[in-house]
């Protein structure tokens, strides 16, 4: 902003002058000539010698020379100053002055009354610099108190306490051994940088101006003061640095002369090197110029020149023949043993190569990463082209392990190099970028025909499983067939066909008048015998040893009865365990193969993922669906087929065979899951290819829908098992059960001993059949459907009782033996050890109670009958009035306990 002041005039114009107050008065601008933003452009360009004479023109020139960014900028040329390091710096001071300002303030309450009434003083102290690498001791007391005012250099201002050691001073470094490590020492610290740089300026700008200015670079001063060439070209490396913190006038011929000399000291020392690598030298002039070159300026012409003359990149193409990994005769026939002993021989080279690297170069040279990029590139990319396009299109399954095995021994191959010392890390990036590199172009179309050959292989596993089932069920049904006569047949039919329909009806227990018919007046097979004894007492479970295949019977309905009992028998042929094992192998080998691509993490890390989960689902679909859901629809078929009038031979043991092959199938069924969980666990999870607590992945949705398919094709065989179960209870009961076991003398027989009071042999076979099939189902399912099934077995027991009941004649001497067998049944529901099913047991135990009643009592048996609490709430009055219809004195006593059930408003007519 202008100033303007008024000056005074020599004499005082005369006071009738009215123009002369006007003269008195003139104007001064004092707003200077340039802003102070083009004046900072030009100190940017000014020397250091310079740049003090304008720090003594002014205190507001001095503030612009010292000002702390402008050193800062040259410090940043030439590499010497962290920016990270200062912040962390100027953090930890400015903590360290919040601690101190708090426990003085703590120590002296009055303190803080004492500074804020303290005189200010606005005096600066004048510093006057002496030279680039001076200060005065003033000014080092005003940076170390700090100053309130705010900064101009964009930078806080920090206060330094006196433990904050001060930069040592420019004479200790004007030492010949000193300049070699200036700019090593250099500090980052906010406040500090024209002191750093005034250091490194004192150190190196000497040996700066006299090699800018000789004439030849032999005549350099410092090639007459340093004579070690390491020291040589640490000194050019710092002179090179420091010109870049050259802005002055001239400053890119000097950077020129300067790069001229520093190319004829590399171009002197290169050609040592090269000497050294021809005649072999490695621990003598390799390495002691190969550190020399690294000093200079990274070392790049010495790296160079070594990986022109590396044996491995040279050689390496004939270490092995990519034609030999295949058979002279066959080329479809893949051998990995050929592509191990290349990469063998490839790792042996590389190895001699990276200890020559180890010994010849410093840690911070990056030989070892372009040498084995150039590996990948020019010796394993060729290797691997020139075997998958002679394999690609010819045979799948060589493609297939063609990529995959390489994959693996190029992924051990790298594993197996030595590490260079300092680039552990950068050389395990770098191995796996230039494995991804390498077989990037053959992994995607190996992951899709990796799925298409699972596919196919696993369909054509199960279709030819099938097409064996079904040739040995049509050579099984030409073998029943060949030995019918059509003619005698179709006379024999009617007949045939008679005794097939009549046998249920000749199976019931006969009314009182009549002679029970003998069960051995069922169908007869040719070369069969009808195995069931008189008493069907069974003390034993042994399984009758499958017998010869007997010769073709005669006629159709024998051949069909036969053909449906090889049916039943070879329910548990429906699904193999071998084709599932063999179908878990062919995934576990893809899945293998394929985790190899997904344990490098890059480009198709994810893809190896999403491949080998697709792998699992395809497995449970292909093994569900196709073999397991089908086996076990076709098992419920052939159960539902089941006739136990039908069956001849049923052995020694107390079981029906359809239903405990049925059960073996569910306990191969079980294996399988209990195979693909192990399976699951151990090649998915356990590898990390899968997170299975992700609810929402499509594979634990996919194993989860098969445990659930499982699960509903079990229940459904078993609920069709049970069927069976209950079919064969009930044709024990109506072919077993004795007319005079509930009513002795009912075929006029006179009775002359004494009642017996153990339980039928009809009671004891069912049970004996019955818990042998709930023991069988035990450990093949889980504890749920177990459940579920044993309540299901006992109802459907309990009403085959019942409906039993009802066909029988039961006098009040055979009530005994039926409350043995009622008593036998409850004992056997009891080790069920279900509670709601027990119930139903009670009450049938109450119910035949009704039997046991006199003739004469009929106002007690009315009682009973109309006694619903009695029974639970399971028998109504008119079912229990039905049971007691089933009493043989039942029309002597029908009158009296109708007329004494008026009196309980509860009659069944």
């Amino acid at each position: 902003m202008s100033n303007y002041k008024r000056t005074a005039s020599a004499t005082r114009a005369s006071t009738t002058n009215v123009f002369s107050s006007l003269k008195e008065a003139k104007i001064i601008n004092s707003k200077p000539v340039l802003p102070a933003e083009i004046l900072s452009l030009v100190l940017d360009h000014l020397s250091v010698s310079d740049l003090i004479h304008c720090a003594l023109v002014s205190q507001r020139m001095r503030e612009m020379v010292y000002d702390d960014t402008r050193w800062v900028r040259k410090l940043q040329a030439m590499g010497c100053w962290n920016e990270a390091s200062a912040r962390a710096r100027a953090e930890e001071q400015r903590k360290k002055k919040m601690d101190i300002l708090h426990e003085v303030t703590e120590d002296r309450p009055g303190s803080t009354l004492m500074a804020q009434n303290a005189p200010k003083s606005g005096h600066t102290p004048s510093i006057i610099l002496s030279g680039p690498n001076s200060k005065s001791n003033s000014e080092h007391s005003t940076e170390e108190l700090g100053n309130t005012s705010n900064s101009i250099d964009g930078f806080d201002q920090i206060s330094l306490t006196p433990a904050t050691p001060n930069p040592p001073s420019p004479a200790k470094v004007l030492d010949g051994d000193s300049a070699l490590y200036v700019m090593e020492h250099a500090r980052s610290i906010r406040g500090y940088a024209r002191g750093e740089y005034a250091r490194i300026y004192a150190a190196l700008r000497p040996y700066y101006k006299d090699a800018v200015r000789s004439k030849h670079p032999s005549n350099a001063k410092i090639f007459r003061v340093y004579r070690d060439p390491i020291q040589q070209a640490q000194i050019l490396n710092q002179l090179i640095r420091f010109t870049r913190s050259d802005f002055t006038q001239g400053s890119i011929q000097r950077e020129k002369r300067m790069s001229f000399m520093i190319s004829a000291f590399e171009d002197a020392v290169a050609k040592e090197f090269e000497q050294g690598l021809q005649i072999g030298d490695v621990d003598g002039r390799m390495r002691k110029y190969a550190h020399v070159l690294v000093t200079l300026n990274g070392g790049q012409r010495a790296i160079d020149r070594f990986l022109a003359e590396s044996a491995v990149l040279k050689d390496g193409t004939q270490l092995g023949d990519p034609m030999d990994c295949f058979h002279p005769n066959n080329a479809d026939v893949f051998f990995p043993e050929e592509s191990h002993g290349f990469f063998g021989h490839l790792s042996a080279a590389c190895n001699s190569e990276l200890d020559v690297i180890g010994r010849v170069f410093p840690s911070s040279a990056n030989v070892a990463i372009p040498l084995l990029i150039r590996v990948g590139d020019e010796i394993i990319s060729p290797y691997l082209n020139q075997v998958i396009d002679h394999v690609r299109g010819r045979s799948t399954e060589a493609h297939i392990k063609a990529v995959a095995g390489i994959y693996e021994q190029a992924l051990q191959f790298f594993r197996s190099l030595n590490v260079v010392p300092g680039w552990e890390a950068a050389q395990a990036d770098t191995l796996d970028d230039i494995l991804i590199a390498t077989f990037s172009p053959h992994v995607k179309p190996y992951l899709q025909e990796e799925i298409e050959s699972f596919k196919r292989r696993s369909e054509a596993e199960v279709t030819g499983w099938e097409r064996q089932l079904s040739s040995q069920d049509a050579s099984l049904e030409s073998f029943y067939m060949a030995g019918i006569n059509r003619q005698a047949d179709k006379r024999d039919f009617l007949s045939s066909f008679r005794k097939v329909v009549m046998a249920p009806v000749n199976a019931l227990p006969a009314f009182p008048f009549a002679v029970k018919a003998k069960p051995s007046e069922t169908l007869e097979i040719k070369n069969q015998h009808d195995s069931r004894s008189a008493s069907p007492n069974r003390s034993t479970s042994q399984t009758r040893t499958p017998s010869p295949l007997p010769e073709p019977p005669t006629t159709e309905l024998a051949a069909k009865a036969a053909i449906m009992k090889s049916r039943l028998e070879g329910i548990k042929g429906l699904f193999s365990l071998e084709v599932a094992l063999n179908l878990v192998s062919m995934a576990k080998t893809s899945i293998e193969r394929m985790a190899v691509f997904a344990s490098v993490k890059g480009d198709f890390d994810k893809d190896a993922r999403d491949q080998c989960e697709a792998i699992f689902m395809m497995l449970l679909k292909t093994l569900g669906n196709r073999h397991i859901r089908l086996g076990f629809d076709q098992a419920v078929e052939h159960l539902s087929k089941y006739n136990p009038r039908a069956v001849t031979d049923r052995g020694d043991a107390p079981i029906v065979a359809p239903l405990v092959v049925f059960l073996e199938l569910v306990n191969v069924g079980d294996l399988i899951q209990q195979m693909l969980d192990v399976f699951y666990e151990q090649e998915l999870c356990a590898a990390k290819l899968i997170d299975k607590s992700d609810f929402l992945s499509p594979t634990v949705k996919a194993k989860r829908q098969f445990e659930q398919m499982l699960d509903e094709r079990v229940a459904a065989g078993l609920n069709k098992g049970i069927e069976v179960l209950m079919a064969e209870v009930e044709y024990i009961c109506a072919t077993t059960q004795n007319v005079e076991d509930y009513n002795p003398g009912a075929t006029g027989i006179a009775i002359g001993k004494l009642i017996d009071t153990t339980p039928t042999n009809t009671s004891i076979w069912v049970v004996e059949v019955v818990s042998a099939h709930t023991k069988m189902i035990q450990g093949t399912t889980d504890k749920n459907m177990l459940d579920v099934f044993n309540q299901e077995v006992g109802l459907r027991l309990f009403h085959a009782l019942c409906k039993h009941l009802k066909r029988q004649r039961i006098s009040v001497a055979g009530s005994i033996r039926l409350i043995s067998d009622i008593n036998l049944y409850f004992s056997f529901i009891e080790t069920l050890k279900n509670k709601d099913l027990l119930q139903y047991f009670k009450a049938l135990r109450e119910l035949s109670q009704i039997y046991l009643v006199s003739p004469n009592d009929a106002k007690e048996l009315a009682a009973l009958i109309a006694d619903n609490d009695r029974y639970l709430d399971i028998f109504r009055a008119e079912e229990v009035y039905e049971f007691a219809e089933r009493r043989a004195d039942w029309y002597q006593v029908k009158g009296r306990v109708e007329k004494a059930m008026y009196g309980y408003g509860c009659l069944v007519m």
